[in-house]
């Protein structure tokens, strides 16, 4: 009895070794900075679905891996939420003022399910507490800085849904699919299971089987009654418990779809300040272009703005940036079914990768270089 304790105890411990040093190894491979990282896995992975970059340099195209193929954005669609509220600030219909009670914004907020971001805009708002209200400008800020989805969905109802997709057709994005309220979508397996009294499994069914259209109406129908009949802290906690791996990929691939294509021309409108009023920037960039509140980057750059996004599954990022000698660079990318180490190293380098490309004309040569290739 005792022999086989012991030997028990002697798997256990082996077993305890083994994870140790995969974990070990994990952290440090995610650590490793590489500006050519995404360069590498982009070869690597070239006839890979899911994975697309877009790059311009001085109004030239640099760098096009799978442009044309629409995939999730995860955040980074907050950018044309961003602009809508510009351009109805610009035009007086919200005024970026008006005060906003923080308590309102609950509302939309599901706890544990932003990665934090939520509470993490809270605490910049104050060291002790954050202030009960705060302006509508401010709710933008937290949209794009901190990625907020509370802030999102708030916004969404104050913009309105219908301004907001218009504004999709008004920027001729034929490829980007409609935008709904990202955390009403997160309650959708909640309320399908308990309308119809169905099983986690019976209803990852009923979803993977609904039509994209239906899906985003019902987001936008339980985003409306949200304002009459908000869910309790105990309902908000059942979202979570109901949201299955699978179920979360659901949620996940039926965000929001477009291009990196499509996103460059939005960033060259951010960039060159030409398509939309001047008075549309002048509510705008100082939501985009957060990046240039960091002294460092005053000394090397004229404007920069960037806005990324992230789920379990997909990792996506929209940059711009004019330096102080006029060299304009737009850069979209876009992944999905990614594994953890993939999106770690990813998230990881991708600043790194930008910044050597926006300083170093050599590594600008060797991207074009290594990624050149006909689609």
């Amino acid at each position: 009895m005792k022999w086989v304790l012991w030997s028990l105890g002697g798997i256990l411990l082996l077993v305890i070794i083994v994870i140790a040093i995969g974990v070990f190894y994990f952290q440090k491979e995610i650590k490793k900075e590489d500006p050519s990282y995404l360069v590498n896995f982009l070869k690597e992975n070239r006839d890979r679905k899911g994975l697309s970059l877009s790059i311009h340099y001085n109004n030239q195209p640099w760098v096009a891996v799978h442009p044309d193929e629409k995939l999730p954005l995860a955040s980074t669609v907050k950018i044309i939420v961003a602009i809508e509220y510009a351009r109805q600030a610009a035009a007086g219909k919200v005024d970026p003022n008006q005060p906003v009670q923080v308590g309102e914004l609950e509302t939309y907020y599901i706890p544990k399910s932003d990665g934090g971001a939520h509470e993490a805009w809270l605490e910049s708002l104050g060291k002790d507490a954050a202030p009960k209200e705060v302006p509508l400008s401010e709710v933008a800020n937290g949209m794009i800085a901190y990625s907020s989805n509370a802030n999102t969905d708030y916004l969404i109802r104050i913009l309105g849904m219908d301004a907001i997709n218009q504004l999709l057709d008004e920027l001729k994005l034929t490829h980007h699919e409609r935008i709904y309220p990202i955390v009403a979508a997160l309650y959708i397996p909640t309320y399908v299971a308990q309308k119809n009294s169905l099983s986690k499994e019976e209803t990852n069914k009923v979803l993977q089987e609904m039509e994209l259209v239906q899906y985003q109406a019902l987001a936008e129908e339980i985003h409306q009654q949200w304002e009459d009949t908000p869910l309790t802290d105990d309902e908000k906690k059942q979202v979570l418990a109901d949201l299955t791996k699978e179920l979360e990929r659901n949620w996940s691939d039926r965000l929001p779809r477009s291009t990196t294509a499509e996103y460059i021309g939005i960033l060259n409108r951010l960039n060159t300040k030409s398509d939309f009023q001047p008075d549309v920037y002048t509510y705008l960039d100082p939501v985009m272009e957060q990046l240039m509140q960091n002294p460092n980057n005053q000394e090397w750059l004229s404007h920069a703005g960037q806005k990324g996004g992230s789920t379990r599954f997909i990792l996506t990022n929209a940059m711009y940036a004019t330096d102080l000698s006029g060299n304009k660079t737009e850069f979209a990318f876009f992944a999905n079914d990614l594994t953890s180490m993939e999106q770690a190293k990813l998230s990881r380098n991708l600043n790194g990768f930008q910044l050597k490309f926006l300083k170093d004309e050599d590594f600008r040569e060797q991207v074009k270089r290594e990624l050149a290739r006909e689609e």
